[in-house]
């Protein structure tokens, strides 16, 4: 399998920033007053039955780290926060899609869901939701599989696929192909930013800070693209080098 690696420092990326690019994170909400966060563009909260309100207030913390950990890679994009969690880290298919039909209708272009299903049974309204967001110039970027198991919506065509490699730099990505299936995916580093005063291993960690590591990354590479990119040709756009 062949690996090419990009860097926050590589050229094409150390002088951007992700300006002009919108992302939606798809998580718990967001704390607007953690150190780690900067500008907070605005977001929703959808339930369990996919309706939406305006509170996206972080009660949990994992999504200001996962927004924290975009925001850090890509300090120029315009950041959301959607929220589909409440007591815990569970939520509804239909509260997914909700999210995903969220961002289309308001022309995100990176949709940052650092969460997933296992369940197969739901792939066909995920894809749905998937090619609605592609049809308005986005995407989703997801965990395509983690512990051998493929996740739901990260494994479709039409979404960037990311899997956790903890030997990477959180200021790297490889782009590795293929899963198998004709497609790259991004690996990235399972850490958030770090705490001081707190070993990683004792901080949050996990396929979720893969994918916000890898989002940020792509935002960064898609300042100035205006034009809608399929999810190969998006990996892709990050300035690479053979490993």
């Amino acid at each position: 399998m062949r690996h090419r690696r990009a860097c926050l420092e590589s050229p094409g990326l150390r002088e951007r920033t992700g300006a002009g690019v919108s992302v939606v994170v798809v998580d718990s909400g967001v704390n607007p007053d953690h150190p780690h966060v900067a500008d907070v563009a605005g977001g929703a909260r959808i339930e369990l039955s996919g309706s939406a309100s305006g509170d996206y207030v972080d009660r949990l913390g994992h999504g200001t780290a996962v927004f924290a950990a975009v925001q850090e890679k890509a300090p120029g994009a315009e950041l959301y926060a959607v929220r589909v969690f409440s007591d815990g880290l569970k939520t509804s298919v239909r509260a997914l899609v909700a999210a995903i039909d969220w961002a289309a209708e308001r022309g995100i272009r990176l949709v940052n869901m650092s969460l997933g299903t296992l369940r197969e049974e739901h792939r066909q309204v995920l894809a749905a939701a998937v090619d609605r967001l592609a049809a308005s110039g986005g995407l989703v970027v997801a965990a395509a599989e983690a512990e051998g198991r493929k996740w739901w919506p990260g494994s479709l065509s039409k979404a960037v696929g990311v899997v956790m490699d903890a030997s990477l730099s959180r200021q790297c990505v490889d782009v590795r192909s293929s899963d198998g299936q004709g497609r790259s995916l991004i690996a990235a580093s399972p850490y958030p930013r770090p705490i001081p005063g707190v070993p990683p291993e004792r901080n949050l960690n996990g396929i979720s800070f893969a994918v916000a590591n890898a989002t940020g990354m792509l935002a960064r590479a898609l300042e100035g693209r205006e034009e809608p990119l399929a999810a190969e040709a998006a990996a892709h756009c990050l300035p690479l080098v053979e490993r």
